[in-house]
């Protein structure tokens, strides 16, 4: 029987969105949480390991096993790329416009970082209160089952939908490397895209709605410096052979003012729109200090700034660099009086979003490489980047329909800000797709900690956030 609502009703669709995520998602995701699916950039011997096969063979069998009429689900695979998961489903309702949303998530996983509560560990997941922790819960492990959920909750009350797309894939921790040639193949089976729901992105809160009106790139790579072909007596050598860590500090002073942490590379800079200040305002006075509180700062430290405003147009706007890495240090306990020949380090080193990654490559590179101090050997390798994404402003039928969403699930208007992570999904498809409109939101809010110790998936944000989803959709079946 064919859908004869025109709407979902609040209520109903709460209540059934709670019941399958306590009886049938959340024990698939406790499952899914103990397979180390890392990303190949962590595990570049994954295909022997099965991990990532593991991860989707569980996640297709769930998705093949829902309520949904005309679903058609598919595991690719390929001897070159990571594997990606298809599911398709037909418009159900009137009208059918034809137009396809798109929905956008990832199985695999960063590695499992130091640091964890004793009782916790990244495989082996704990419901603990409101909370799932493990590795790839929040990012972005309950992405497929949410974005099922929520058109099975639509056909479930009768309620229209159009047809949609859930795109799952292998490596977006890597790169989102093997999706470019995923995308060309199925091109013609995605079909025209209207709308674009991503649930990988970050939340201020776990109070509302939260979209993401842009993403940050980046460039990663590994810096390396030599000056000796073997470590030597430090009392005898010093004053006479520079220290590797003295020389990657001056060469990382061309890059960034270790001062104020501003980015001194021409091509990481940009002007930063008037609404994008006006978005980071309104969601500065929606924070507060939580913006600040949501981080474990230790006790007597603070942040670069007190103006909330400044952090986060400095989370979102402003390129950022880390070092997230190193090598040629030994432990402490293992230090002796000797001038190590060489010092290693990776660069982490965000771009404004409408900043060219290749350009910042090539400028990063010229930087650090010219006119080594004392005739080091100064080694450059880029390893991964990606674009950034800025938004196109919202349709009036996305803006109502997010309004009204957030309101009758959360109880609170939902608010528009940049995110500091990257996504580089979002920029390939917003090429590919000028005319579609996004949804870019997520579950990752205060505390957290993707890629972190302690990760955690907030339970009651995910049911409100999965409802939200099948209210947008109801409105895209007549609008996109």
């Amino acid at each position: 029987m064919g859908p004869s609502r025109t709407t979902a009703d609040a209520a109903d669709l709460a209540a059934w969105v709670d019941r399958v995520w306590q009886q049938e998602i959340l024990p698939e995701l406790v499952e899914y949480i103990r397979i180390p699916a890392k990303s190949p950039l962590f595990d570049p011997d994954w295909r022997r390991h099965g991990h990532l096969d593991r991860a989707f063979e569980q996640v297709a069998a769930w998705c093949r096993g829902r309520r949904i009429e005309g679903l058609r689900v598919e595991l690719l695979r390929s001897e070159e790329r990571t594997p990606l998961l298809l599911a398709e489903v037909p418009a159900a309702g009137d009208p059918d416009t034809g137009s396809t949303v798109l929905l956008y998530g990832h199985l695999d996983k960063q590695p499992e970082m130091t640091g964890w509560r004793e009782d916790l560990g990244p495989w082996s997941p704990k419901i603990e209160d409101d909370r799932l922790y493990g590795r790839g819960g929040a990012d972005d492990g309950y992405a497929v089952f949410a974005s099922l959920a929520a058109i099975e909750a639509l056909q479930a009350q009768g309620a229209p939908h159009p047809r949609c797309v859930v795109l799952i894939e292998g490596c977006e921790e890597s790169g989102s490397v093997d999706l470019p040639a995923y995308i060309d193949e199925l091109a013609d089976r995605i079909g025209p895209v209207g709308l674009v729901i991503c649930l990988d992105s970050f939340a201020g809160d776990y109070e509302r709605l939260w979209n993401s009106t842009s993403l940050r790139g980046m460039v990663a790579g590994d810096l390396r410096v030599e000056i000796l072909e073997e470590g030597v007596h430090s009392g005898d050598a010093s004053g006479i052979v520079a220290s590797t860590f003295r020389i990657l500090r001056r060469l990382l002073d061309r890059v960034e003012d270790s001062r104020t942490g501003e980015v001194l590379l021409e091509s990481c800079r940009v002007e930063i729109p008037s609404e994008r200040i006006e978005q980071a305002r309104a969601a500065a006075a929606v924070l507060g200090q939580r913006l600040v509180e949501s981080f474990p700062f230790v006790a007597g430290s603070r942040p670069v700034s007190e103006d909330p405003v400044e952090l986060l147009l400095g989370r979102t706007w402003r390129p950022a660099l880390a070092v997230t890495g190193a090598d040629g240090l030994p432990a402490l306990a293992d230090a002796g009086n000797v001038l190590r020949p060489t010092t290693a380090v990776k660069l982490s080193l965000r771009l404004p979003p409408t900043a060219d990654w290749r350009r910042a490559t090539a400028e990063l590179a010229e930087t650090l490489l010219r006119e080594p101090p004392y005739g080091a050997r100064v080694d450059f390798r880029p390893e991964k980047g990606a674009n950034g994404w800025a938004a196109p402003p919202l349709a009036d039928w996305l803006a109502a329909g997010l309004e009204e969403a957030s309101r009758r699930h959360f109880g609170n208007p939902p608010v528009a800000l940049g995110q500091g992570g990257s996504i580089p999904f979002m920029g390939m498809l917003g090429e590919r797709y000028p005319e579609a409109q996004f949804l870019i939101t997520g579950v990752l809010g205060p505390k957290a900690n993707a890629h972190g110790p302690n990760e955690f998936l907030h339970i009651p944000c995910a049911r409100k956030l999965t409802c939200c989803v099948a209210e947008v959709l109801t409105r895209a079946a007549a609008a996109c």
